[in-house]
């Protein structure tokens, strides 16, 4: 930790060093999945034990620069949270006509595909209830979207934590880190798990709403990055 000079020795927080923490921190969120998928440990056991402590740590770490720091790694946080966030939604709202393609009527432009399928999943996973279930409970599906959220908000900080400063890097970083996050998701056992075939339109499909999620995420997080600071 580094204390500046200046005459009230705010301390410096958002140096390489407690960026790296932050990211760590904030990538524990996505780590459940992994987690489990390796078989390293139940997704519920590294919510409980490992992703939700540090989250919160995380918060107190962004707290106390908020009253003792200078506000850097405060503020890094609250626009990528915000920016993460605004991203999900937007990811979600372009697959849309592809979940509702029948009930929309659209299936002769878009093909019909359940990309929400796997919301309650990921409920069920973090209650400790069988994966595959006939009917999930209301508290899964909320529990699911939650998680679905967190990663956006969680994949938000991370993208600050890595470029440093969104006004002076290029927000087009934000669709590379969103292409690598399609990728690594191919090549993880995700699809195996969740039962999701490969083919051609949904890697299209998800690829498009990646990039999606990427320019959105670069260009909100530049956008209220060039906001005046507050106080």
């Amino acid at each position: 930790m580094r204390i500046s000079n200046s005459p009230d020795a705010r301390m410096q927080l958002w140096t390489p060093c407690w960026r790296w923490a932050v990211f760590i921190l904030s990538a524990t969120s996505i780590w459940c999945l992994l987690a489990e998928f390796y078989g390293i440990c139940s997704m519920r056991t590294f919510t409980l034990f490992v992703s939700a402590p540090a989250l919160m740590l995380l918060g107190a770490l962004a707290i106390a620069d908020r009253f003792r720091g200078d506000h850097k790694l405060w503020r890094a946080v609250l626009i990528g949270a915000a920016a993460g966030l605004l991203a999900a939604v937007a990811y979600d709202a372009f697959r849309l006509p592809f979940v509702f393609s029948k009930q929309w009527g659209l299936q002769s432009i878009v093909p019909p595909m359940n990309l929400y399928k796997v919301f309650p999943q990921f409920g069920a996973m973090i209650l400790g209830q069988p994966q595959e279930q006939r009917a999930y409970s209301t508290v899964s599906h909320l529990l699911g979207w939650a998680y679905h959220f967190s990663n956006g908000v969680t994949f938000g900080i991370m993208y600050l934590a890595v470029i440093g400063d969104a006004v002076r890097q290029p927000w087009l970083w934000g669709v590379v880190m969103a292409a690598g996050l399609e990728a690594a998701m191919l090549f993880t056992p995700y699809p195996n798990v969740f039962g999701i075939a490969l083919t051609a339109a949904f890697v299209a499909v998800t690829l498009t709403a990646h990039l999606i999620f990427g320019a959105v995420m670069g260009l909100t997080a530049r956008k209220l990055a060039t906001r005046p600071a507050s106080s």
